[in-house]
């Protein structure tokens, strides 16, 4: 007969008897059920094992019940996972007199597995908690958990599941497919780690939602590295037809892929908060703030007319003050001014004049990663990035404005069309 338990008020285990016990997925949901409850899991897993002692070699001093041949052996010590934290038991083991061999119990072997440990213990160490501090609870280390009698995983066990869980986060990334999501703009940027950059692209769907697109390893941001990154995006179904804005800091390299591999079908912003910092960084500290505050009330007026004439009488300005910081304002300033002449800068420039939004997640990500203090190889570089990226993904919060969006991807298709003028208004 199938038993569950239930506790009385004076706090004592009580059974429960209920119908049979047969199917496998009826087994399946008490173990799990046992394992997720542990403090009432402590207490029924004697009980449990009792009972599949029972349906099999029938109930103690009975010559009635259970499988003919089945006769109770002797007990043995052994251990269970509760949630994945191991935990010793004592156990009845059971004989088949015909055959002359033990029948193992399907309760404790299944109880032996533990339920999610890997990802458990992917989180826990992407928050910071050290492979070492999994030890027995008599060291008061920080992972013992409120089970006194757990034994302590050593370092080299919880190593080796944190890397078959990152190591799955890795692949689930790099082939996720991106044909169901309908993008409108992309971030584009990079983070050190040692000696190595990771280039990791944040996607803008068109109801405001943020993704992680994927990131490659590499040296430097050059085209030739930046192209194969976006090919490969394109090869997972990433579709940029109905125009895509893309966000970057003013690297070259990956300029010059962006519009090698996406063509017309792609426009550049360039962050304003780069450029303004590569400007002020020509002057002397004296003067940074003044011109500092000069660029961003030039860059804050509203239509594409304002800005540009604003940007252009600050460069006349300049002139007879630093001839090197007037060059770092004209190069790529009309792309700059991209969401000013798409016409959606009041509206959605807060969220895609810079970009904050692939900075905040690489912030992050250095939340996760930086308690490492020996990266030994790329695996491990790769497999740390991805179930970071993967471990912040669900808590990204859509972009301010994002209810203009579909106004943006309207804009960009004008763009690409040649429907607008250089003023930024649309032709009838």
């Amino acid at each position: 007969m199938k038993r569950v338990f239930r506790i009385s008020r004076k706090g004592k285990v009580k059974p429960i008897v209920l119908s049979h016990l047969s199917a496998p997925q009826d087994l399946d949901a008490k173990l799990a059920l046992i394992q997720a409850l542990i403090p009432l899991g402590l207490l029924a897993v004697a009980e449990a094992l009792k009972q599949e002692v029972a349906a099999l070699a029938g109930e103690r001093y009975s010559r009635k019940g259970g499988l003919p041949g089945l006769v109770r052996w002797s007990q043995q010590r052994g251990f269970i996972y509760l949630g994945h934290q191991k935990v010793a038991v004592l156990y009845r083991r059971l004989r088949d007199r015909a055959k002359n061999q033990e029948i193992p119990l399907q309760t404790y072997r299944q109880l032996q597995q533990p339920q999610e440990a890997d990802p458990a213990i992917l989180r826990k160490i992407l928050r910071g908690l050290s492979c070492r501090s999994y030890l027995p609870a008599q060291t008061g280390a920080e992972c013992a958990e409120a089970i006194p009698a757990a034994f302590g995983l050593s370092p080299s066990s919880v190593s080796r599941r944190f890397i078959r869980a990152s190591a799955r986060k890795l692949q689930q990334l790099c082939e996720r497919r991106l044909d169901s999501y309908d993008f409108v703009a992309l971030f584009l940027d990079g983070k050190t780690f040692a000696e190595d950059e990771m280039l990791i692209a944040l996607g803008i769907t068109l109801s405001g939602e943020k993704v992680i697109l994927g990131f490659i390893q590499t040296g430097t941001e050059n085209e030739r590295v930046c192209s194969d990154f976006l090919r490969s995006l394109l090869e997972r179904g990433l579709r940029v037809d109905p125009g895509l804005l893309c966000i970057l800091d003013g690297s070259k390299g990956l300029r010059a892929a962006i519009q090698r591999v996406f063509g017309s079908q792609a426009l550049i912003q360039r962050c304003q908060w780069h450029k303004r910092e590569n400007v002020v960084s020509y002057l002397p500290k004296s003067q940074q703030a003044l011109w500092r505050r000069k660029l961003q009330q030039a860059y804050e007026k509203p239509t594409y007319v304002e800005a540009r004439a604003a940007l252009l009488r600050i460069r006349q300005e300049l002139r007879l003050l630093n001839a090197s910081a007037v060059a770092s304002l004209e190069e790529g300033m009309e792309e700059t001014l991209t969401l000013h002449r798409l016409g959606v800068f009041p509206t959605l420039g807060i969220s895609l004049k810079t970009t904050n939004c692939v900075e905040s997640v690489m912030a992050q990500v250095g939340e996760r990663t930086n308690p490492v203090d020996r990266w030994r190889n790329s695996d491990q570089k790769q497999r740390w990035v991805a179930s970071a990226l993967l471990d912040i993904e669900p808590r990204l919060r859509r972009i301010q404005g994002y209810r203009h969006l579909p106004a943006l991807r309207a804009a960009l298709q004008g763009e690409i069309r040649g429907e607008r003028t250089a003023t930024g208004d649309q032709v009838a």
